[in-house]
């Protein structure tokens, strides 16, 4: 009798344990090493030195973000959803642009404050502020554009959760954000603990906490480390490939254009909150605005996959495209608050 039995095909399973961000960066080396063989030290170097230079804004920032975890402080999420609307929503916009949480990890605490009936108001509010800074997020722009950057990208941050927040308070009576809520099925792209509760700030006494805090480092470093790498690299790549007049004349000088190409581009474009901040120092350097480059980073962070994803997940179309829409319009406005000052 034949055996009918089949051996599961072995490429798509290695295509799906292969790390698409460590591929890509090491397809682009070979790319340099076959077409500019003598540019690939060069490169290789750039992209070390690059690493070793920031080395320790990651390494301050990753431990900051294991101490959050491992002393519970992602608790005090819940008190961002206590209290009158407008303080809610204040405090939310405030909590979402310092909040180190995935957006995946504040998706069944998210439904279940909507499911009781926190305001939309509050909810939008966090979910435009939190992915555009984060501990980690702000030590690694410092090091890269400064702390002026950093500092006016975490306050574009909370403005823009504010700036949804109210709008959507506005807004609450008419029919766009009328019964918001699709059927909610808790998702497992990552664990979430309880947000509720009380941090242990002197985690070192507690051996559970001891190793979330081990494990929580480690998962950042090779995740940052990683993305960094790819950053790095293709920075180099651009600085040696693209021509910098053709930066200048698209995304450089004064005025409105270069702000709106930069939120427009960097909606669908953006690759990593981590990557992008190399990608912008770079581009900066061949004559990019600094208004387009702030605009760019706002618009890609909230829109970016994982952000869009965790709205996309719980609201309708019509309540996740107005979440796209304040996006785009808190981008515009913060880079152009970013070019005038």
């Amino acid at each position: 009798m034949t055996d009918l039995t089949q051996t599961p095909p072995r490429l798509p399973q290695l295509w799906q344990k292969l790390d698409k961000a460590l591929l890509f960066t090491g397809l682009m080396l070979l790319a340099v090493a076959a077409f500019d063989p003598g540019n690939l030290l060069p490169t290789l170097q750039f992209t070390l030195a690059s690493l070793w230079k920031t080395a320790p804004f990651l390494l301050f920032a990753i431990s900051a973000t294991a101490y959050v975890q491992a002393s519970g402080a992602e608790t005090l999420l819940s008190k961002a959803f206590e209290g009158r609307e407008v303080h809610m929503i204040m405090v939310a916009a405030v909590v979402g642009g310092i909040s180190p949480f995935c957006s995946c990890q504040v998706i069944p605490f998210i439904a279940a404050s909507l499911a009781v009936g926190v305001p939309l108001s509050a909810v939008m509010a966090f979910w435009l502020a939190s992915p555009l800074m984060d501990p980690a997020m702000f030590f690694v722009t410092a090091g890269e554009l400064g702390m002026d950057f950093a500092v006016a990208k975490t306050v574009a941050a909370v403005g823009i959760g504010l700036l949804g927040g109210f709008g959507v308070k506005l807004l609450g009576g008419t029919a766009l954000f009328a019964d918001p809520l699709k059927e909610f099925t808790k998702p497992s792209c990552c664990a979430t603990s309880g947000l509720r509760g009380k941090p242990e700030w002197r985690f070192w006494r507690d051996d559970n906490r001891i190793a979330t805090f081990k494990s929580s480092f480690i998962k950042n470093l090779l995740f940052l480390g990683k993305w960094m790498l790819v950053a790095y690299a293709l920075e180099s790549v651009m600085l040696s490939y693209l021509p910098a007049d053709m930066i200048a004349s698209v995304m450089g000088g004064t005025g409105l254009q270069p702000i709106l190409i930069g939120a427009l581009v960097g909606a669908p474009a953006y690759l990593n909150g981590f990557a992008a901040v190399p990608l912008m120092s770079g581009l900066i350097s061949q004559g990019m605005a600094q208004g387009a480059a702030m605009s760019f980073m706002v618009a890609g962070g909230i829109s970016c996959i994982p952000a869009a994803v965790a709205v996309w997940a719980l609201v309708k179309p019509r309540v996740f495209a107005a979440y796209i829409g304040f996006a785009l319009i808190g981008a515009v406005l913060a880079g152009i608050l970013w070019s005038l000052f």
